[in-house]
């Protein structure tokens, strides 16, 4: 990948700031920085992994190059998405067909099914399974996974997912339609990265904020299919922490929470990965613990296969250049780290 430095604005040179002003702020106007309408969009249910019905859009275009599969982060809904679906229009701009689904648990998915997450176990599978029926419907290769924040760890193990699954002819896909990943801020340790959230000063509140939209989640889950979720396993879900502990670990398997996050870290997969992989990460990231830094640097300069761009800012899937940056980038817009992976993706 060709070095296209990162140049945020002198005000947004801060983590947090980054992170809340794109939340708050940019999330509220992003329409007015593209130039591309939304997509003509076709719904789909998708069968998962272990049968499980996964809800997406699809759009493709004239003379498609190849396609995009995506998903978000630990919350939220297709509905509410708005970076993913800015993805979804400059993708489909330059070419691309594409497909946006919500994950397990989430959004429309969540209404057809009562499976929770596995951040990945069966996330994994479940890209690929959308890759293999999206090209029944005329998406080419090759295939491109990409997501943020938990998002892009699902995406990572859809690359190890996909090799396996073509090897074994588990899907009707070739290993070489599968293009690869491309991914920005993933979660890579998940028990190092709560632990270092809930003990820093504006971690904590993270943290309590995705909390809470967890247990709306699960209530969601719970009104949907009463007999699957227990009510007073939600009450007692009053962090990330205790969200896995009290309504996922049971169901996949695992003695504990520790146990879960160690099985489906990101950070232990890179070295496996054989297709091309980008990974967009900011140093001053504040959902993650520093210290898995050098760690990602050191595996990842062990896997030919992987290109890291580690950026001294940023922030948490925030990524907004300055003026100055989009002049010497030639981007069109503010959105850098997604101009990165669609020119990643064209070469």
């Amino acid at each position: 990948m060709s070095n296209v430095a990162y140049n945020p604005p002198w005000w947004l040179k801060n983590g947090v700031l980054m992170t809340v002003y794109t939340a708050l702020v940019a999330s509220q106007d992003w329409e007015k920085t593209t130039v591309h309408p939304e997509p003509p969009y076709q719904e789909k249910i998708f069968i998962g992994a272990k049968g499980v019905p996964i809800f997406g859009v699809v759009a493709i275009p004239k003379n498609p190059r190849g396609t995009i599969i995506g998903t978000y982060g630990i919350t939220g809904s297709l509905d509410n998405q708005w970076f993913l679906r800015l993805l979804g229009r400059k993708a489909f701009a330059q070419g691309y067909a594409v497909v946006l689904f919500d994950w397990r648990a989430h959004g429309k998915t969540a209404l057809l099914s009562p499976a929770l997450t596995s951040d990945g176990l069966l996330e994994g599978e479940d890209f690929v399974r959308i890759a293999s029926q999206a090209k029944a419907l005329g998406c080419p290769a090759k295939f491109w996974f990409t997501g943020f924040s938990l998002g892009g760890q699902l995406a990572l193990w859809a690359v190890k997912a996909a090799q396996e699954l073509t090897k074994n002819k588990e899907v009707k896909l070739d290993n070489a339609e599968i293009g690869g990943a491309a991914v920005i801020c993933p979660s890579l340790d998940s028990a190092r990265s709560l632990n270092y959230l809930v003990k820093d000063p504006w971690g904590k509140y993270l943290e309590q904020a995705i909390a809470k939209e967890l247990k709306k989640l699960a209530l969601k889950i719970h009104h949907v299919h009463p007999k699957e979720i227990n009510l007073a396993a939600i009450e007692r879900a009053n962090s990330i922490w205790s969200f896995d502990r009290e309504l996922v670990i049971d169901r996949l398997g695992f003695p504990t929470v520790e146990a879960y996050y160690e099985a489906s870290s990101g950070l232990h997969i890179l070295p496996h990965l054989e297709k091309p992989t980008l990974i967009l990460y900011a140093v001053d990231d504040p959902m993650f613990d520093p210290a898995i830094v050098p760690d990602l640097q050191a595996t990842c300069q062990g896997n030919p296969n992987i290109d890291l761009v580690l950026t001294d800012y940023g922030g948490h899937v925030g990524y907004i250049n300055s003026k100055e940056g989009q002049l010497l980038a030639q981007d069109p817009d503010p959105w850098w780290a997604w101009n990165r992976i669609l020119d990643w993706c064209d070469r």
